[in-house]
């Protein structure tokens, strides 16, 4: 067979390959759509975020759904990043950062979801101390106010314990020296539905934290937000095991597609320099 410097064919082992063109470009594909949808959480999140005014965010960045669609947004592209480029450029280094990512980021949701289910009475009063922060600053923030009122009415409840928790809301306080229009309200979201209603009375709350619990409760769900959402829960046990099994499938795909293609590029490295050294010495 003639040699390469001569013009001939090359040697079939110079052809070959450890890297699979399959997992490369499969782990390629698979960054890349989380690469385009990190893209468009940021742009929505930054949409949403600049059609807001900057006091109402400050005032509640911590529960910010914009501000959260923006951290997650960016996270998701950096790794997305790290595992698009490293596969394409077959870069071990990147490669080796986002598998490390993806395995951090599951540890921590695995570590997440056991410390909940030891610790549920501190879990429940960390979502308790959440609503009522989220229940202070309603009428501070427009998408706060759109997610809490999506929930009571998908929860059939008001408030984080009871209907009176709106009380701590500057607007809807219950005290004598409060001159808000809305005192003693709560938000139109506690009401219970009337089918007969064509158009949505958003003063049926007015009034009601003045009310006893038996004479509101045929106006608003006076039951709170926590014990609603741990029964819904309890309820959905196997649907919450799937979306997790969910999330944590794609992660997994993702590590072990990434230490394939690492194996396969450090063997490719030692069969290339294998054959540089037995090209430049014939008897090695």
């Amino acid at each position: 067979m003639e040699s390469p410097e001569a013009g001939g064919t090359v040697p079939p082992e110079e052809d070959f390959s450890f890297v699979s063109p399959i997992v490369k470009f499969v782990l390629f594909f698979f960054n890349l759509l989380f690469w385009v949808i990190s893209m468009v959480m940021v742009a929505v999140g930054v949409y949403a975020w600049l059609l807001k005014h900057a006091e109402a965010t400050m005032a509640c960045l911590v529960v910010d759904p914009a501000i959260l669609l923006i951290v997650v947004g960016v996270l998701t592209f950096l790794i997305a990043f790290c595992g698009c480029i490293g596969s394409l450029r077959e870069n071990i280094v990147l490669l080796q950062a986002f598998s490390i990512c993806l395995a951090i980021i599951f540890l921590l949701q695995l570590v997440a979801g056991v410390l909940g289910f030891v610790f549920s009475d501190k879990a429940r009063g960390k979502v308790s101390e959440i609503i009522n922060g989220a229940i202070m600053h309603y009428r501070d923030d427009l998408d706060l106010q759109n997610l809490i009122d999506f929930g009571q009415k998908e929860f059939s409840c008001c408030g984080g314990v009871s209907y009176k928790d709106w009380s701590q809301n500057m607007y809807f306080n219950c005290t004598m020296d409060n001159p808000s229009q809305e005192r003693c309200s709560v938000p139109f979201s506690c009401c219970l539905p009337d089918d007969n209603e064509v158009v949505i009375n958003t003063m049926c709350g007015h009034g009601i934290q003045a009310m006893g619990y038996v004479e509101a409760s045929a106006v608003i769900y006076t039951h709170g937000c926590i014990d609603s959402l741990v029964n819904w829960i309890n309820r959905n046990l196997f649907l919450l095991g799937g979306i997790a099994l969910g999330l944590a499938a794609p992660q997994l795909v993702g590590i072990l597609l990434a230490q394939i293609l690492i194996n396969q590029i450090r063997d490719q490295i030692k069969l290339q320099l294998y054959n540089q050294q037995h090209q430049a010495d014939p008897l090695y």
